[in-house]
């Protein structure tokens, strides 16, 4: 038996029994703080369970979307495995969500040089007539160019948006494009199109589609909308080029059902002394329809998941309650985001701090806070264990992912732990995501950074202040 494993069951002893009241544990940077946080850090470095549950989930389960049985069978393996791996007050808590059928779906250029295309229908979209829905074609390189165009030369047009991703390793420019998808439609029915093509949102050459959800507004006009596989958008943009009349044909089987009920799923590690405040780990459950959700985002389940069974090996329980959860339907209208913020608006003050695992399973890079001023100096501190898994310090404009935005309107103190995201976009939301697609070193380096920034919020003495308030969010 190790000095060390002798020195640390010990202290955990005596923390149990009170018997240790201001000692090292209670110190920001005290001798077991610390001897904790390595101890983690290498735990996770050399554990490949992460991996071993992203499989389980991708095998057993596979896709996910809103309302299906693949759905129903992700909240049960959730509970599942979170009692299997230990966690206290494992539950599920209702949501409503949406339920929208993909159905078949198909496309071609008519003219001037018939192709078959290669498309799937946008999150929500509306049907086609089942015949299909043929029209001329006019390309628009932004919703900007859309804007500047008139009504006469959309009206009666399939409207192609024609905007690429670029290759970043932070997915910024997900960010600055996603508005084609989500309001794409919407802009270009107001002006009297009949139809919207899209290139896909990714950075991938493989001639599968991207999907994701678009969002239709009030008083004006449903109108289908699909998503071009990139080298597909390629062809259609060169056709468009020639300067010829461009016909395309497509038809989209998609159609809403009445909503139906899934649930967040909750499993906690209870504070030893502080139990009342809570440091949240967050994912999501679900994924797109197509795929097995390995990237987007089992991987954000399984670190999140491993994290709190490296948590439970502790010799004791930290400070503050540990709260993991997997939130239903990010992808087609963050409901169970929503749902979490509205069942606990009363406990909201007592969220210490906030990280979500939404941006795949690459090797983290980078480390953002959200938190008032006086504190970024202390959460700064971190970097001292982060750095050795070449983490870098980044910035104070932490965004904490799609599923604490209404956390962060309630000025939840956040963490971002970037992922490389390079290749992320190269699969995200298509058929290709698969668990091949994931290095196992990589997920456990998450796990490794996860582990760090969890301990040290949920033991140290103090608490992050809250950060200065956001403007509204629209979501």
């Amino acid at each position: 038996m190790s000095a060390a494993f002798c020195f640390r069951t010990g202290v955990a002893a005596l923390l149990v029994s009170g018997l240790v009241a201001g000692s090292a544990a209670d110190q920001d940077a005290g001798s077991l703080l610390e001897e904790q946080i390595l101890e983690l850090r290498q735990s996770g470095l050399e554990s490949r369970r992460s991996f071993a549950l992203l499989k389980s989930l991708t095998t057993e389960v596979g896709p996910r979307f809103a309302g299906t049985p693949g759905d129903r069978a992700a909240v049960e393996w959730t509970v599942r495995t979170m009692k299997e791996i230990g966690l206290h007050n494992v539950r599920t808590e209702p949501v409503e969500v949406p339920r929208w059928v993909r159905g078949d779906e198909s496309g071609e250029i008519v003219a001037p040089y018939p192709q078959p295309m290669h498309l799937i229908a946008l999150g929500g979209s509306v049907g086609t007539p089942e015949r299909g829905l043929e029209a001329e074609v006019v390309g628009v390189s932004s919703l900007e160019d859309l804007a500047a165009r008139s009504s006469t030369e959309i009206t009666g047009k399939i409207v192609f948006i024609n905007q690429r991703l670029v290759r970043t390793q932070d997915g910024s420019s997900y960010g600055q494009t996603g508005s084609v998808r989500r309001s794409g439609p919407a802009r270009a029915a107001e002006m009297g199109a009949v139809g919207v093509l899209i290139r896909s949102l990714g950075t991938g050459t493989h001639r599968f589609p991207h999907t994701g959800a678009t969002r239709y507004e009030e008083g004006i006009e449903k109108i289908p909308a699909a998503a071009l596989a990139i080298p597909d958008a390629d062809i259609l943009e060169t056709q468009l080029a020639s300067g010829q009349p461009v016909r395309f044909r497509f038809a989209l089987g998609a159609h809403r059902l009445e909503n139906v009920m899934s649930a967040n799923v909750i499993g906690e590690i209870p504070g030893r002394k502080k139990p009342e405040e809570i440091v949240l780990l967050g994912a999501h459950l679900d994924s797109w329809d197509v795929g097995t959700g390995a990237i987007d985002d089992g991987a954000g389940c399984a670190i999140v998941l491993e994290t709190a069974r490296l948590l439970l090996e502790l010799p004791a329980a930290p400070r503050r309650t540990v709260r993991v959860v997997l939130f239903a339907n990010e992808e087609f209208g963050l409901s169970g985001a929503r749902a979490y913020a509205k069942d606990h608006a009363q406990e909201l003050d007592n969220h210490v701090l906030a990280l979500e695992a939404d941006l795949g399973p690459g090797a983290v890079w980078r480390y953002r806070v959200k938190t008032d001023t006086d504190s970024v100096e202390a959460a700064k501190k971190v970097m001292q264990w982060l750095q050795p898994l070449g983490v870098s310090w980044h910035d104070d404009t932490a965004g904490g992912g799609p599923d604490l935005i209404p956390l962060r309107a309630a000025q939840v103190p956040m963490i971002d732990l970037s992922p490389d995201a390079t290749y992320y976009f190269d699969y995200h939301h298509t058929d290709d995501d698969t668990l091949d697609k994931v290095d196992p070193a990589d997920l456990a380096q998450n796990v490794a950074a996860y582990s760090v920034v969890t301990y040290w919020a949920a033991e140290r003495q103090g608490r992050l202040g809250r950060p200065p308030a956001d403007e509204p969010l629209n979501w």
